[in-house]
């Protein structure tokens, strides 16, 4: 006898709850079952502890609530642990070896897919699932070749082989595929247009968000929604074009599992804010909030599902920290946090408007336009002398932006500040939700995700991996 009928049998015979224990019933996933028949897997990429806290601080100030990830500790309804993330190669670990951690169960170099330091090549827990009968896909706001999908689908020694990826992707028939990166599929492909050969694959390939939301199920799908990483989020919401034509992440999300969620034998989704960690990289803090924001409602809609559901496992949290941003102490500090509120643009967009022929006047009135700050003349003239002194092929700048000092200038006006520009070897956070979710134990290793999940859905054992390193 299951569960659920013990519980019914002896609420009938007199309400006997002895007969199960109270610990057993608290500790009964939502839904009542103990397998997961679908696991959905998020990851605000590059999201340090101070990311999440103070999207959260934005949430109860602008909108006077907590956000959806939060509001599951708040409301206690997950399970909460710290995860190392180190890599083979490195205690900071980058992209590719910590989705690898997961999609592979083992640690590999850094800028490695799945591709051990002796040369081994597990195979990615999606192509377990898929083998395995369940429908599986991936959803992301950057390229969907880019490193933290493809750590879940790939093996590739060198993570920077997008249009390579791409290729793989088309042998691996995958049912719902949906990001940016078109460029790696499409006429701009270095080795040729791929899109044709999708197609005779009987795949659907959709470009746009009107296309997106009116797909049929008949058909594994092909989303890409931009040449290379999406707009952030902020700079969607203010344009009306973009709004338009490309999908949330929430958006993306909802008719993923719409796809997939039919398949008898249930679904594995991997859900990814990639551009929180753009964000970092660039210390854009009006770009990383409200991606971290739309990456949040994304894990509402989740939530939602897996409540009604019961038979899904989700998994929340990131591949590591990023340029740990934080909101520190001064006399203003609740109302220079909250002059967020008032920006339209990030700092990407807004620096990629501005022209060192500008006059000092026209950059204040752009920047009070565009962000609500009324920036001083001193700090317009320092942000115009750093446009000189950029190094060409900096990380995520390939426009030579100051991304560094107009963060650190508007650090003045925001009280928020940034250790660096790069990844970080901090442990973080990690929660999950459903049936499963009792596995976890308060400290893991990013590698023991793989098997977690594995077993979360009762896959056969010879798919376990025996050794993570």
């Amino acid at each position: 006898m299951n569960r659920r009928s013990l519980l019914k049998s002896s609420l009938l015979a007199g309400f006997s709850l002895p007969l199960i224990g109270l610990n057993d019933v608290l500790a009964t996933p939502v839904g009542g079952s103990k397998k997961a028949k679908n696991i959905i897997m998020m990851v605000s990429d590059g999201m340090s502890t101070g990311t999440l806290n103070m999207a959260d601080l934005y949430a109860n100030r602008a909108f006077g609530r907590s956000s959806k990830w939060l509001g599951l500790y708040r409301d206690n309804k997950a399970v909460r642990a710290l995860m190392d993330t180190a890599s083979a190669s490195s205690m900071v670990t980058d992209s590719a070896a910590a989705s690898s951690s997961w999609g592979g169960g083992m640690r590999v170099k850094n800028g490695s897919l799945n591709v051990g330091i002796n040369g081994e090549k597990p195979q990615p827990i999606l192509q377990k699932f898929k083998e395995n009968g369940k429908k599986v896909g991936c959803v992301t706001t950057v390229p969907i070749t880019h490193a933290t999908p493809a750590g879940f689908c790939v093996n590739i020694d060198n993570r920077g082989g997008q249009d390579l990826i791409a290729e793989i992707y088309l042998g691996l028939k995958f049912d719902v595929m949906m990001g940016g990166g078109s460029k790696y599929f499409g006429e701009k492909r270095p080795g040729g247009n791929l899109l044709p050969k999708f197609l005779t694959q009987g795949y659907k390939v959709v470009e746009s968000r009107s296309e997106m939301l009116t797909l049929g199920k008949s058909k594994p799908v092909l989303g890409l929604f931009a040449e290379d990483g999406l707009p952030y989020e902020i700079d969607r919401r203010h344009d009306a074009k973009l709004q338009k034509e490309i999908p949330t992440l929430a958006e993306m999300t909802t008719k993923a599992i719409e796809l997939l969620k039919d398949n008898p034998q249930g679904f594995a989704l991997q859900v990814e804010g990639g551009k929180v960690d753009w964000a970092a990289h660039s210390n854009d803090l009006c770009g990383l909030i409200f991606d971290q924001l739309a990456f949040d409602e994304a894990v509402g809609k989740v939530i939602e599902f897996a409540e009604k559901d019961g038979e899904t496992l989700v998994i929340i949290t990131t591949d590591h920290g990023n340029a740990n941003p934080g909101l520190f102490y001064a006399d203003e500090a609740n109302k220079k946090f909250d002059n967020l509120q008032k920006f339209k643009h990030s700092n990407t967009w807004l620096l990629g408007q501005l022209d060192q022929s500008f006059s000092e006047q026209k950059i204040m009135e752009m920047i009070k336009e565009n962000q609500g700050i009324e920036m001083k003349a001193d700090d317009v003239k320092s942000l115009l002398n750093h446009f000189k002194e950029i190094v060409p092929g900096q990380l995520y700048n390939e426009s030579n932006l100051p991304f560094y000092e107009y963060g650190k200038i508007l650090s003045k006006y925001t009280d928020v500040q940034w250790a660096g520009m790069n990844h970080t070897g901090d442990y973080v956070e990690l929660t999950m939700f459903g049936p499963g979710s009792e596995q976890l134990k308060p400290f893991v290793k990013n590698y023991e995700l793989h098997n977690l999940m594995l077993k979360a859905a009762e896959m056969p054992e010879s798919f376990l991996v025996s050794v993570g390193k």
